[in-house]
């Protein structure tokens, strides 16, 4: 009797080798390593479009403003009694919000410190995030007391914050005020000296008042929000909705702001600062964002263009000014 012996092709299981597979991994590995670049890329594109969306609105609002009041919205009413976020906010569709503010605050007057920023009476409007102030590549943050911190700051000139009629950058060249967009409307006197307030110029300003053209003047410019603390970005306080142009954009050299306190370097991912003292410029908050290359920045035309963090520091400073008077190539930036 003759016994089928077992087929030896049918005992055969076909699969992966140990080294086939790990030659599989490596190989998806790779096209997981060349794709994801291009997905961050894409991602960072998107929410650079989001970001200029959210200029273009404050643009219109800006100028829904002017045409109603014949000036841009102020910049800041001294350090704490509101700021341009605030006063803009009827023209962003956000009447409710701005009627929430109480707009009766005064320095060193203990009867209306509830009217601060940080108030009874207005935290209503600080602590609510507005979604047009926040640039999507950055990470929302509040300074304190949960009042929201931005993405946004108005063109205060190509000197310091104070606007005095000269400063002296990190490498102690002199730059000369040639006029600003905007600056702080609330002046006071202490034992003589006016503090808080600008020096060069005073009052709102509108698109008549800009001899060096809308289309060559900044309106605004993007910031950071600064972590664990550092006020940067917290544009409800006065310094902090501003920005100047005595360094470029992301530059290296540090913000400085006038008390330590309000300073966290190095911490995360915050950028340079120092407080003021001798030897540097006063009070002066940089153009910054979480974008690489650059920032995104809107002009008194209503346009917004990415500047990049190469530009000419001269060029950048003269873009700030309104009566500066400066002659600008079309392609120098």
């Amino acid at each position: 009797m003759k016994i089928a012996m077992p087929d030896k092709t049918r005992l055969h299981r076909s699969g992966f080798t140990l080294i086939e597979l790990l030659v599989v991994i490596a190989i998806i590995a790779v096209l997981i390593s060349l794709l994801l670049p291009a997905v961050q890329s894409a991602r960072e594109a998107a929410r650079r479009a989001q970001c200029i969306n959210n200029m273009k609105q404050i643009g219109l609002a800006m100028h829904n403003y002017e045409s109603t009041h014949g000036s841009f919205a102020p910049g800041k009413k001294g350090c704490c009694w509101g700021t341009w976020p605030v006063f803009i906010l009827p023209y962003l569709e956000a009447g409710n919000a701005f009627n929430a503010w109480n707009n009766v605050g005064t320095y060193d007057n203990a009867a209306t410190d509830m009217f601060r920023y940080s108030g009874a009476g207005n935290s209503t409007v600080t602590t609510t995030r507005i979604a047009a102030y926040t640039c999507p590549s950055d990470t929302p943050t509040a300074g304190f007391a949960n009042i929201q911190s931005y993405n946004y700051a108005v063109n205060f000139g190509n000197v310091t914050q104070s606007q005095a009629a000269t400063a002296k950058d990190w490498q102690g060249k002199t730059s000369y005020f040639g006029g600003a967009p905007f600056c702080d409307i609330y002046p006071r006197t202490v034992n003589g000296v006016t503090v808080g307030s600008t020096v060069s110029q005073s009052g709102t300003i509108g698109i008549a008042q800009i001899s060096d053209g809308t289309s060559n003047t900044l309106m605004v410019s993007e910031i950071v929000q600064a972590q664990g603390g550092d006020l940067r970005g917290f544009v409800h306080w006065g310094d902090a909705s501003a920005f100047e142009t005595l360094f470029k954009p992301n530059d290296q050299n540090p913000d400085v702001i006038y008390t330590i306190g309000y300073c966290k370097y190095p911490l995360g991912n915050n950028p340079p600062c120092v407080a003021s003292g001798t030897g540097k410029p006063a009070n002066n908050f940089g153009s910054r964002s979480r974008h690489p290359g650059g920032v995104n920045t809107l002009f008194c035309d209503g346009s917004v263009k990415f500047m990049k963090s190469s530009i000419d520091t001269q060029v950048w400073r003269s873009l700030s000014t309104t009566r500066g008077g400066e002659v600008i190539s079309s392609d120098a930036y």
